[in-house]
């Protein structure tokens, strides 16, 4: 394969996400925030194929690295952070707490972005970041609150085992998301080891972790459908959390 053809694919995968945060964040901004939040799971999906193929294709460079954490910004941080904003500031009308009467409690949504860009920049820096991370991934953040949407918008439209009545109403409260948007942002720059899904072999000993997490992901699909997306991240934090431990 010619040299150049076989750098320009994974870039051009990564121009792919890219291109699904800017459509996710016009739709945002007129307030279709479940397409918003699909195109944000479908650039995670190009998110996942642009570094394989760098790799499968010996293609990795300075500048496919500085790009993917471009269109990261945008798909995993802008994006969600419009979204957050938007489901905050209609949530603020006819609102007693003096945060939603004064139009205050919307630019929280705003910390996702910023603590993205900034978590960001420690991982292009940081050459310690590749078997387990340095604070939560901003993908993992950006199909929280993209799943998080889905939850409030469809859950009533998908068959599920074990239904979590309460969760779309719990989820779009403007306390309960604000607090989740500033949590998530912390995480994203807190020092918190995170671990990586990436599988060296299929021994289970050496991913025993991995599998752990796969298997307990699949479970809670299985029973709580579109609802269990947002527990599986829940998931990875706990496990990262519980078993990692924090950097010293």
């Amino acid at each position: 394969m010619d040299m150049k053809i076989r750098y320009y694919i994974p870039n051009t995968i990564t121009a792919l996400n890219l291109t699904c945060g800017l459509v996710a964040i016009t739709r945002a901004m007129e307030g279709d925030l479940v397409t918003a939040a699909l195109f944000i799971l479908l650039a995670t999906v190009f998110d996942f194929l642009d570094g394989s193929l760098a790799r499968l294709l010996d293609a990795g460079s300075e500048f496919g690295r500085q790009l993917d954490s471009l269109a990261d910004v945008v798909s995993f941080g802008v994006a969600p952070g419009i979204i957050v904003f938007n489901m905050l500031s209609v949530n603020c009308e006819g609102s007693c707490n003096i945060l939603d009467r004064y139009a205050i409690t919307p630019y929280f949504g705003l910390l996702i972005p910023l603590c993205a860009a900034l978590r960001l920049a420690k991982f292009n820096i940081d050459p310690g970041q590749r078997d387990s991370f340095s604070g939560l991934t901003t993908t993992a953040s950006a199909i929280f609150f993209a799943s998080v949407t889905l939850v409030i918008f469809l859950s009533g439209r998908f068959y599920t085992l074990l239904p979590l009545d309460f969760l779309p109403e719990l989820l779009s409260m403007n306390r309960v998301l604000a607090i989740l948007a500033v949590f998530f942002s912390y995480l994203m720059i807190s020092d918190y080891r995170m671990f990586a899904l990436k599988f060296r072999t299929a021994a289970w000993r050496e991913n025993r972790l991995q599998y752990l997490f796969l298997i307990g992901a699949a479970l809670l699909i299985f029973v709580f459908s579109l609802s269990g997306l947002p527990l599986v991240i829940l998931l990875y934090i706990v496990m990262s959390l519980g078993i990692q431990g924090k950097t010293a």
